[in-house]
């Protein structure tokens, strides 16, 4: 076999694949409209980088203006340059919560929230039957007592005559010795029990005064002028001095504070205390009235200071008393760093 003809046969051997049409297509794509693509996404990529320089300028341009722009007016009040500032709260010197010196039940509370009440004034009563009842008894004691007083002391005003005409009649020889012996015995007898119906007499009416103060107690008086900030019982509860019985006893009334004790408390970093004097004057501001301020004086710097935050406790005077002043109410104080003269 010749050469021609190997040849022949190899090429017949050969593997023909199939071509892609979409190979085919892409290879036939015009070549315009691969730049039409590329400039499309061109553009995109040069609005995304646009769109990113033009975010940040513009946060850049509100941090300046932020920052340029004056801010808004503060809660309290200006303070000049070189004043200690601090912050606390108007606190009351006299609060308390007004309870019963015994246990019972309320039978009628004659106070509101906001009332404002003189010193002795009725706040509430308890249920006093029992107690009015004791009362009673004891007052029959002292009439049954006395009673015995006056019997025994006419039997011993009679046995007294008895005896002495008993011993004169002696002197005569007119009656016996056991005779005398006997009006001697009779009227030692009658003194006493005369003695012992006096006592009785006493004790009757100690205790007849002891159930006259446990029936004013069932009376709750107020102890000071107030106004009253919270009604802590109503009719029908039990209410006792101490917690006993659960959360079913109340321990108190209602709570009063003396409107006129109202003062100032802050706490003035330990590092800054020096600047703070007695009798150094105060300007106030209360948070909920910002634009108003009040006038006060430094009364005391506590002798103690607190560990944990550094600071010392001040009390302030309010020299101006205004309803509009609450307890509790948050406040904030400029003192002057002159010392006080």
């Amino acid at each position: 076999m010749n050469d021609d003809s190997r040849s022949s046969q190899l090429a017949s051997l050969k593997i023909v694949r199939p071509v892609d049409a979409d190979v085919l297509a892409e290879e036939q794509r015009p070549a315009w409209l691969l730049l039409a693509g590329g400039a499309v996404g061109g553009a995109l990529v040069a609005g995304l980088i646009a769109w990113l320089l033009w975010g940040r300028t513009s946060a850049e341009q509100t941090a300046a203006s932020a920052a340029t722009d004056p801010a808004p007016a503060a809660t309290a009040a200006p303070v000049a340059p070189g004043n200690l500032v601090a912050s606390g709260y108007v606190v009351a010197r006299r609060r308390a919560t007004v309870a019963a010196e015994i246990t019972g039940r309320v039978a009628e509370v004659l106070v509101e929230e906001g009332m404002v009440v003189a010193k002795g004034q009725l706040l509430a009563r308890l249920d006093d039957t029992l107690a009015a009842t004791d009362l009673a008894t004891a007052n029959s004691r002292i009439e049954s007592a006395s009673a015995a007083v006056s019997s025994t002391r006419a039997q011993l005003a009679d046995a007294d005559r008895i005896q002495k005409r008993t011993q004169d009649l002696a002197l005569a020889h007119l009656v016996s010795e056991a005779d005398v012996t006997k009006a001697d015995t009779q009227a030692a007898d009658l003194k006493a029990q005369l003695a012992r119906s006096e006592a009785e007499l006493t004790t009757a009416r100690s205790d007849a005064k002891h159930q006259l103060e446990v029936l004013g107690k069932h009376r709750i008086v107020a102890p000071f002028a107030g106004v009253v900030v919270d009604k802590n019982a109503q009719p029908g509860e039990i209410i006792s001095p101490m917690s006993a019985g659960g959360g079913f006893t109340r321990t108190g009334i209602c709570t009063l504070v003396d409107m006129d004790s109202l003062e100032i408390e802050v706490d003035v970093n330990e590092a800054y205390i020096s600047r703070v004097k007695p009798e150094q004057s105060v300007s106030a501001t209360l948070d909920a009235y910002p634009d108003w301020s009040i006038p006060a004086r430094v009364i005391a710097i506590v002798p103690t200071a607190n560990r944990e935050k550094a600071t010392v406790r001040v009390r302030i005077a309010i020299l101006s008393k205004d309803p509009r002043i609450l307890p509790d109410m948050a406040i904030k104080v400029s003192m002057s760093a002159a010392k006080a003269g």
